[in-house]
């Protein structure tokens, strides 16, 4: 009884602090936080062993879960997600654990990236373009802790990637992975003593427990700048943004996928009567920049399998783009062939679930 209360509150967005009892911070809290996997490269290499954690006190709450239904309505898995400004951007809602795959933008754009992904037991940050309090504060939402995640990898140098990569490591004890001329060029960013980092080439394929994930190189005008595919043998989830251009080689990667957060960076009628000089449109639209959003819809159009199962719009301009207009010109393009999220500046996503 008391777990089909908890999974009920967790699907109508209640947040973790109401059904977890932490010791110290409740933003640290988490049902459970079982022992993380042996996380090296894909010849075993450089494993972390970590302890397991042990589980916190449930709170019996039943009377939470009414006054939620109240304020924010009744929620569809499927359907729109009302809250605040996002009224009018469709947004998947809390969906319980027990799918084999999960996702969560914690925030994408120019302001910050970072991603969370899990399966098959293994826990990753995407990126560390975010301070470690919102980190917390957003995986807290969603009944995660950031002490339970195995590893941080990082795509590039850009400081709206990399630059909590140091507070990260020291707040949470979590392993840095980077190319070493991703890391030489993020340290001018001045990331402080970082104990644990591990170096990984371009195109490698690193090995986290049961999931590979594949490193992939970019064209985009970072420095040995790559995107990730996490495998966990059944499902295939692509974090794609930051691409440069729509390179060789990109349309196969995007056909192997079973869900994509796909870079829809900007629209060009913006970008063009914009205030940004001349230089920086012509490096946001030229082949070490962004992604359109007429491109991205384009690659998915022309690429996308029919097992894919959402596209979820991701690293949209604060100035040169909207949601709306990015949700607006993928439907035209893709009609209702997928489903469409949009991974937002300001706050973490629900879960989106493979």
């Amino acid at each position: 009884m008391l777990e089909d209360l908890v999974q009920r509150l967790r699907a109508v967005g209640l947040p973790e602090r109401a059904v977890v009892g932490a010791e110290e911070d409740w933003g640290a809290s988490r049902l459970a936080a079982p022992g993380r996997r042996l996380a090296g490269r894909q010849d075993g290499s450089s494993p972390c062993r970590i302890p397991v954690r042990k589980k916190y006190a449930l709170h019996h709450l039943p009377n939470l879960l009414s006054r939620r239904q109240c304020l924010l309505g009744r929620l569809d898995a499927a359907g729109p997600f009302e809250q605040g400004w996002l009224s009018s951007i469709p947004r998947q809602a809390a969906l319980p654990y027990n799918g084999r795959m999960q996702v969560i933008s914690l925030q994408s754009g120019s302001n910050g990236n970072c991603i969370y992904v899990e399966t098959g037991g293994v826990r990753l940050l995407v990126d560390a373009g975010i301070s470690g309090s919102q980190v917390r504060r957003r995986l807290a939402l969603h009944g995660r802790n950031p002490q339970g995640v195995d590893a941080v990898l990082i795509s590039h140098d850009h400081v709206d990637h990399s630059r909590s990569m140091g507070i990260l490591h020291r707040t949470f004890g979590l392993p840095i992975y980077a190319t070493a001329k991703t890391f030489r060029a993020a340290n001018r960013y001045d990331l402080g003593e970082i104990g644990d980092l591990r170096h990984f080439h371009s195109g490698e394929t690193l090995r986290f427990g049961s999931v590979l994930v594949e490193t992939i190189p970019t064209p985009h005008d970072g420095v040995d700048g790559v995107v990730f595919v996490v495998d966990d043998g059944r499902r295939r989830v692509g974090i794609l943004t930051d691409l440069g251009h729509v390179f060789t080689g990109l349309d196969a990667v995007v056909g192997s996928l079973d869900a994509v957060l796909l870079e829809s960076n900007y629209d060009p009628e913006m970008l063009a009567d914009g205030p940004y000089p001349g230089w920086l449109k012509d490096r946001i639209r030229g082949p070490g920049g962004h992604i359109s959003n007429f491109e991205a819809a384009e690659l998915v159009l022309a690429a996308a399998p029919k097992r894919m199962q959402w596209v979820c719009l991701a690293h949209l301009s604060h100035d040169n783009n909207t949601p709306e207009l990015a949700l607006g010109t993928h439907r035209r393009v893709l009609g209702g062939r997928f489903p469409l999220m949009v991974a937002t500046r300001y706050e973490a996503t629900g879960v989106m679930r493979i």
